[in-house]
């Protein structure tokens, strides 16, 4: 009789529980392991705003939002691609739809029933689970070493799964603190992804203005445009719009030292139809007033217009203004910050099975990768497809 194959999993975030499920189906012996009290943290705050599990966009169209991982990030989604994802919350007794914008939601809209469901179903599977164990690195003959309550214990398993998230909010788990644990591994430096960037406002909008909403908007950089909102914040700008565009607009600040991002704050106007309204103010008309009742501007809009012409923008034409006001981002949020991040193990340290092509039966998943993408579905989607492809693997 075969010996049962004893599969470890270190990170119980979505990548990790569902690397665990997948060597659980394939006849593996398996064991979670995460440092925190609990598993999921992040999945559970993503949950908060409704959980946009994937998006329901054509699969090409849907493979280029990887960009440079597309390639490297292909075979594994078409093999759980959105379709077989939402198939799979169904059978958890989590059904979803699709949004206006395509994203796919659960129709609890949020994270903590699916998330019971997951791990009863675990639970059911055998799957044991172990929490406040740290991995801090293996042993001269490749054994898993582990932090404890009851301090330091070692494990030796037929295979591991590494699902250890990247850096972003790291105060619930992923502190990219495995980094220093894998020093003969090559691994893009962590950088934050799908983050708000600095602004320097002046004193009168910081105090006035942080918190408030820009809705229904545009952003133009580098020749891309982006729909949607955003948000002025005390050192600057976020939200989805921003995040749309915050991997190019990092790398230019990391070239250039800064970025000018482009707002157009009445894209349902064209600019000519714009200048006839606000380009000849009555002179009894105050610039507020003007621009709020010829270009239906609100007041933090308005504060951005005589923001800019305070720091010198032409007043010859408003209209440009209002509809391409520059914005000068002078840095990323911190990664603690953000969303997302980029970075990770490269792709040229895994084979197709995504074990390490240094340490044979350590596999490696979900943010752990060197890959990034924007928001609406896509990062959950990656985390779940490449947790599954290295759970399936460890346990073969």
């Amino acid at each position: 009789m075969t010996a049962q194959r004893r599969v470890f999993v270190v990170g119980a975030g979505p990548a990790g529980l569902m690397a665990a499920e997948a060597a659980a189906e394939a006849g593996a012996a398996v064991t979670v392991v995460d440092q925190m009290p609990s598993v999921a943290r992040k999945l559970l705050i993503a949950g908060r705003g409704g959980l946009n599990l994937t998006h329901s966009e054509p699969i090409d169209r849907f493979l280029d939002r990887y960009g440079a991982a597309r390639d490297a990030l292909a075979p594994i989604i078409r093999a759980f691609p959105p379709e077989a994802l939402r198939a799979w919350c169904h059978a958890l007794g989590q059904p979803t739809f699709v949004g206006s914008s395509g994203r796919v939601f659960p129709h609890a809209m949020k994270a903590s029933p699916l998330l019971r469901a997951w791990l009863a179903r675990l639970a059911a599977q055998g799957i044991a689970l172990r929490t406040r164990h740290r991995w801090v690195g293996l042993t001269a003959d490749g054994a898993l070493r582990f932090a404890s309550p009851a301090g330091e214990a070692v494990e030796r398993a037929d295979a591991t799964v590494l699902a250890l998230g990247g850096a972003s909010w790291p105060r619930l788990g992923s502190d990219g603190g495995w980094t220093a644990l894998l020093p003969d591994v090559a691994i893009a430096p962590l950088r934050p992804a799908n983050m708000g960037f600095c602004v320097a406002w002046s004193d009168h909008l910081r105090t006035r203005f942080a918190g408030m909403p820009l809705k229904r908007i545009a952003l133009t950089f580098a020749g891309t445009t982006q729909r949607g909102e955003a948000m002025l914040t005390a050192h600057g700008i976020e939200g989805g719009a921003v995040y749309a565009l915050s991997a190019p607009l990092r790398e230019a600040i990391a070239a250039e030292g800064n970025a000018t991002l482009l707002l157009d704050l009445r894209p349902d106007l064209d600019h000519a139809t714009l200048a006839r309204r606000v380009n000849a103010r009555p002179a009894a008309v105050t610039l507020s007033n003007h621009l709020r009742r010829a270009a239906g501007l609100p007041p933090v809009a308005i504060a951005l217009v005589q923001e800019a012409l305070h720091d010198g923008a032409s007043r010859d034409d408003l209209a440009a203004l209002v509809k391409a006001l520059p914005l000068r981002l002078t840095a990323p949020f911190p990664i603690a910050r953000a969303i997302s991040s980029a970075g990770g193990i490269a792709w040229s340290e895994l084979d197709d099975t995504l074990m390490l092509r240094r340490h044979p039966g350590i596999y490696a998943c979900g943010e752990m990768l060197d890959w990034e993408a924007p928001t609406g579905g896509y990062l959950l989607q990656a985390c779940f497809a490449t947790g599954r492809a290295a759970g399936r693997a460890a346990a073969s």
